[in-house]
């Protein structure tokens, strides 16, 4: 028989990490108490806020880990809740003791991708690209975060199924979390479906919260889901967050890649780079085997190389993404395609999509490189 000590248990729960904050629980205090007696050991561990959206995970993470331990045979996980102190060391803990947030997506030593989902107009389904290229990135293992920047016309709560309401650890917002993802909205704060009135220095602060204030962890990729056009919002994130590159949705119409292109040369004025072009409704397969294409043909391919000319770089259309019915009822469902229906072609589409930016390197100018020179 092995008998069980404090040090074999507190060993195994450090290898239990919070799934918001991705730290062990032992790293952030919130192993309250351990009791053994024989091969009995009654965990406490604290919840950071009372009615904790992850208790359910921590508690049975926490059971695993202690039931591992060997000369265990019975496991009892109860939970408290962190005082207001115990918060506000998580906070410093996970953030540091900056008195202000800072974007960490805009510091020289960033590591996370960030790629603007803009479109000249509405109706190019967006929104839908940019939930499906998420879900299909995060299924191939990066850590992927959404902003739902379009604050007046929001949707990606709906379109991933995400109806619960945030919560804060000290002034830490937690994201919410949806097939792998992590995302916020301002639909995830007003629940009601009412109208959002704000002018432009709101929307500004806005977008600066829900990067500053957010807690995002180590993301691998954010995509920003900016609303259509060149306004206040797409201005306010080439301010903040001056490395994102922009991915251009449009449909094939040539009207629509016109005003496609719009939106792309905004990258002119705020030196962004720009990621690709994403062609969405691009054909509907038929019963036949054959291809009807609703909206013409050529409009991604155009605006590609339209861009190509404008930025004097190379723009890729990244990919194009057919007509389906189950993409619509995905989003209606809050259950995208991309994971819904993995072999159909749209959600191949999207996978080709995150295979791109998934492989796509980053420049290293500007950045630290911490080398050191040895004299002999």
């Amino acid at each position: 028989m092995h008998a069980v000590t404090e040090s074999a248990v507190r060993s195994a729960l450090s290898r239990v990490e919070d799934p918001e904050l991705n730290r062990p629980i032992t790293e952030l205090g919130m192993v309250k108490s351990i009791e053994i007696d024989g091969s009995s050991v009654a965990v406490t561990i604290y919840l950071t806020i009372a009615g904790c959206p992850m208790k359910s995970t921590l508690t049975q993470r926490t059971q695993q880990a202690v039931e591992g331990v060997p000369g265990v045979e019975r496991v009892t996980v109860t939970t408290d809740v962190m005082s207001d102190e115990q918060r506000r060391e998580v906070r410093k803990i996970v953030r540091g003791d900056a008195a202000d947030p800072v974007i960490p997506f805009a510091q020289a030593n960033s590591t996370t991708r960030v790629f603007a989902v803009a479109s000249g107009k509405g109706g190019v389904g967006k929104s839908s690209v940019t939930v499906n290229v998420a879900v299909a990135l995060a299924k191939r293992g990066l850590k992927v975060g959404v902003i739902d920047a379009d604050i007046y016309g929001h949707s990606i709560p709906h379109m991933m199924g995400s109806t619960d309401r945030p919560h804060q650890v000290d002034e830490m917002i937690m994201p919410l979390q949806a097939h792998g993802v992590k995302l916020i909205s301002i639909g995830h704060f007003i629940g009601d479906n009412s109208p959002v009135v704000w002018r432009g220095p709101m929307l500004h602060r806005a977008i600066q919260q829900f990067l500053g204030d957010v807690f995002w962890g180590d993301l691998d990729i954010l995509l920003l889901d900016l609303p259509p056009g060149t306004g206040d919002v797409a201005i306010s994130v080439a301010q903040l967050v001056p490395n994102a590159e922009l991915l251009i949705v449009t449909t094939p119409q040539a009207a629509a890649a016109e005003v496609a292109e719009r939106a792309g040369t905004i990258a002119q004025q705020t030196r962004q780079r720009i990621g690709g072009v994403i062609e969405n409704m691009s054909w509907m397969d038929m019963p036949d085997g054959s291809r009807m294409e609703v909206f013409g043909s050529g409009g991604g391919q155009l605006v590609a190389d339209r861009l190509r000319q404008i930025a004097g770089s190379e723009v890729k259309l990244l990919g194009q993404i057919p007509l389906d019915p189950q993409l619509r009822i995905g989003g209606d469902l809050g259950n995208p395609i991309a994971i819904s229906e993995p072999n159909s072609a749209a959600a191949v589409a999207f996978g080709g999509i995150a295979d791109h930016l998934a492989l796509r390197r980053q420049s290293l100018a500007g950045r630290p490189l911490n080398l050191g020179v040895t004299r002999k």
